[in-house]
């Protein structure tokens, strides 16, 4: 794949900080030396999971957002590597494949201003080259019998992960979304704030649950859209955690019982945590540690077939931030789904 860029051996020991007595995450993953056929390569594989970054904020750009999620990979990967290897941790059932880059891409919009049409169209044309590698490499991963764990870009990046995973499983899927967005947004062109809306009307797209929407970001217009259209649940953080007419954790249990018929995704947009640096980051949300309840709760089902980690947009302050959030859930999911 053009944009794929291989994590070595050399990426990884640059990144590691070997300390006495004590085994790191890193030195236990498994690394491929050389790409020919992403499903030939990792199908006799012996791991479960396989983890890769999206390097790209041109869906967000497309969508008028705030940009940087570019950078969320990059601080992942090197807070994932440097954690404890235990019994907890399962190191060796992963492979750090590597990521998609999207630079020269990002070069071409970088300054350029995204109230005029034609760089917004150039942007959403952009982001139908990414829905391809995406939605490829996803299914190739499904096939060869691993589980995808996808980290950074834009949530975007949804519609490339259902639409894999609905083809590896030549069947519609069905999505979990912890979110304080709908993301089903009128198919105007890609972008970040309809992903999920593509993937439905394409027929990818099953059962949809949105949890935890704000109430003051989501318009009329998309909630009588919700309505409408049968195979969709939501709940609101209002009503979980201010109103408190709702309990999480049996929220948590109807979203599960309206996706896990089939295999589903868990897509987790970082926006919906409280604080968390990302392209539309808010002072009221769910807490980490809620957000890493919900990872382990869905995850431990067996139809949960790969979590997609997107919008954080670390800054150079807010990287230890992010980047232990990050490793977090990726670890969370990876304890829950292994049981």
């Amino acid at each position: 794949m053009q944009n794929l860029v291989l994590f070595t051996s050399k990426d990884r020991d640059t990144l590691l900080k070997a300390r006495k007595g004590e085994s790191k995450f890193g030195e236990h993953v498994q690394l491929i030396p050389k790409l020919i056929n992403i499903y030939d390569d990792i199908v006799n594989l012996d791991v479960d999971y396989v983890i890769f970054g999206i390097s790209e904020d041109i869906g967000v750009y497309a969508n008028y957002g705030k940009t940087g999620t570019y950078k969320a990979w990059e601080v992942a990967i090197n807070f994932l590597l440097n954690i404890q290897k235990n019994d907890f941790t399962k190191a060796e059932r992963v492979l750090i494949l590597g990521h998609l880059d999207y630079t020269t891409e990002r070069k071409e919009l970088t300054g350029s201003d995204a109230s005029k049409k034609k760089n917004i169209k150039k942007a959403r044309k952009f982001v139908e080259v990414i829905d391809k590698d995406v939605s490829h490499l996803v299914s190739s991963i499904v096939k060869a019998g691993k589980i995808p764990i996808v980290v950074g870009g834009g949530h975007n990046n949804a519609y490339g992960n259902i639409k894999g995973l609905a083809l590896a499983k030549n069947d519609k899927v069905n999505v979990v979304n912890f979110d304080a967005h709908t993301d089903f947004r009128p198919e105007e062109g890609r972008h970040s704030g309809n992903g999920f809306s593509y993937a439905y009307a394409e027929g990818f797209l099953k059962n949809y649950f949105i949890f935890g929407l704000h109430e003051n970001y989501t318009s009329e217009k998309l909630f009588t859209t919700l309505r409408k259209v049968k195979d969709i649940r939501y709940n609101t953080f209002e009503a979980i955690k201010v109103r408190r007419e709702q309990k999480f954790s049996s929220e948590m249990e109807a979203a599960l019982n309206h996706v896990s018929e089939k295999p589903f995704g868990i897509e987790i947009d970082c926006d919906a945590i409280a604080n968390i640096p990302s392209s539309a980051m808010s002072p009221s949300g769910f807490s980490v540690t809620q957000a890493r309840r919900f990872v382990h709760n869905l995850a431990k089902h067996p139809n949960a077939s790969y979590i997609h980690i997107c919008e954080a947009a670390p800054t150079k302050e807010t990287k230890t931030k992010v980047g232990k959030l990050l490793s977090y859930l990726i670890t969370d999911f990876i304890r829950a789904n292994g049981n």
